[in-house]
């Protein structure tokens, strides 16, 4: 088993990464803009599960997990690659147009750089390939539209598909062209069915998720609440996900539910308490009380 660095500083440089991804005074409302759904969505309270769960998903696609393992520090610095990753979606989601283009290109030139051989299935990859993009786009809409379903806020009929077809542009951003990309729920459950042969939990894979699941050094109040995020996260696995990686998930009772959302107001809450969290938050809450009062 390999030795990673632990996870201190998760919940502080995770808000130090969205704040730095909300704009104070923006000349624009970037690609989304306040009355979208993707903005709502990002401020759910379900988003540390919809987080996990992605990375459990992407993780079950070969190539893309071997471009990580191969090519990624995260051993060392876990929690600053996962900072890295909260950053530049809080700058694609509420950055101006521009910021959102300038963290793309940065993403796009690191994927140039990530190429090799994945050592249990002899395939070669490169990162920047359309069809691992758009993997990793579909388990990250699949994953906040699951968690939210599950312990989130209710969407409003019709909202789910606006999602869907409103990040086709994030996918866009990264090098994916829109023709491939899901526009819609069904067209979203159909692509996640055709790849279901090509997926499986590789030996990396194994290994790097049960290092998020319980992960080491977190403080004793957020190790508690990660328990709770971390069952959260295997429930609203679909079960042949779950039967991938070996794991089992206890049955969500009403009480449960309960209890895990109360878990993730709870982390919500020593969230705001980070320094400039609060004040980005209610820069968003504004804008988008603005946008539905026009």
């Amino acid at each position: 088993m390999t030795d990673y660095a632990d996870a201190a500083g998760l919940v502080e440089r995770s808000a130090s990464a969205l704040v730095s991804g909300i704009p104070a005074e923006p000349s624009d409302d970037g690609f989304f803009g306040p009355s979208s759904v993707t903005w709502r969505m990002s401020g759910d309270a379900s988003a540390p599960v919809a987080g996990l769960r992605a990375l459990m998903i992407q993780a079950l696609h070969p190539l893309a997990m071997a471009g990580v393992d191969q090519h990624s520090d995260w051993r060392a610095d876990p929690v600053g690659r996962l900072a890295a990753t909260s950053a530049y979606l809080a700058t694609l989601t509420f950055g101006e147009r521009a910021a959102a283009e300038r963290a793309a290109s940065r993403v796009r030139r690191i994927h140039e750089r990530v190429t090799g051989v994945d050592p249990e299935t002899g395939q070669s990859y490169a990162a920047s390939d359309p069809e691992l993009l758009l993997w990793v786009h579909a388990a990250l809409v699949d994953s906040t539209l699951a968690a939210r379903e599950k312990f989130g806020t209710p969407l409003p009929p019709g909202d789910a598909d606006r999602y869907v077809e409103e990040m086709v542009i994030a996918a866009e951003l990264v090098g994916v062209p829109a023709h491939l990309v899901p526009d819609s729920l069904a067209a979203l459950a159909e692509y996640l069915t055709w790849m279901r042969p090509r997926l499986r939990c590789t030996a990396a894979a194994r290994e790097s998720m049960a290092y998020l699941l319980d992960p080491p050094g977190l403080d004793i109040g957020v190790a508690e609440i990660w328990q709770d995020i971390r069952e959260a996260t295997l429930i609203s696995l679909p079960d042949w996900a779950r039967a991938e990686y070996g794991y089992s998930a206890p049955e969500l009772t009403a009480a449960r539910r309960v209890e895990i959302r109360q878990a993730l107001g709870v982390l919500d809450a020593v969230f705001l308490g980070e320094p400039g969290v609060l004040e980005a938050r209610q820069r968003i809450t504004l804008r988008m009380r603005a946008a539905a009062r026009a």
